[in-house]
């Protein structure tokens, strides 16, 4: 892994979160992790949760031990904003915003973090 990798995955939990929202809206992509039974889900503090990375080398660099046979997908950021809100609230699932290895991020509401990732992506494009 290189230097600057290193740098990113050992960053605070909130500074992940801004670098993710900051990726996703130059590349118009998030990252998860499925498996046989479709995304992978954590739960954390009573909070089932989609975790999402800001590209394929985190989200595999992630999926190790329990996690191993795991495959990173990509996701479109229109997608996202089309269909995984509205599904992840109604499945009353919240985000896991960029975890490190040790199950640490920020966890967000999917209205929250569909604000986020608009208010990101718009400020981008202007």
């Amino acid at each position: 892994m290189s230097a600057q990798f290193n740098d990113i995955i050992q960053m605070p939990a909130e500074k992940r979160h801004a670098y993710l929202l900051t990726q996703v809206s130059l590349h118009k992509k998030l990252w998860i992790l499925t498996d046989e039974h479709g995304a992978v889900m954590l739960n954390s503090d009573d909070e089932d949760c989609v975790p999402v990375w800001p590209g394929e080398e985190f989200a595999k660099y992630w999926a190790t031990g329990d996690w191993a046979d795991c495959n990173p997908q990509a996701i479109s950021l229109e997608d996202w904003l089309a269909r995984w809100t509205s599904g992840l609230e109604g499945d009353g699932v919240c985000v896991a915003v960029f975890p490190n290895p040790e199950e640490e991020g920020v966890v967000v509401f999917p209205d929250v973090f569909d604000s986020e990732l608009r208010e990101k992506s718009k400020t981008k494009l202007n």
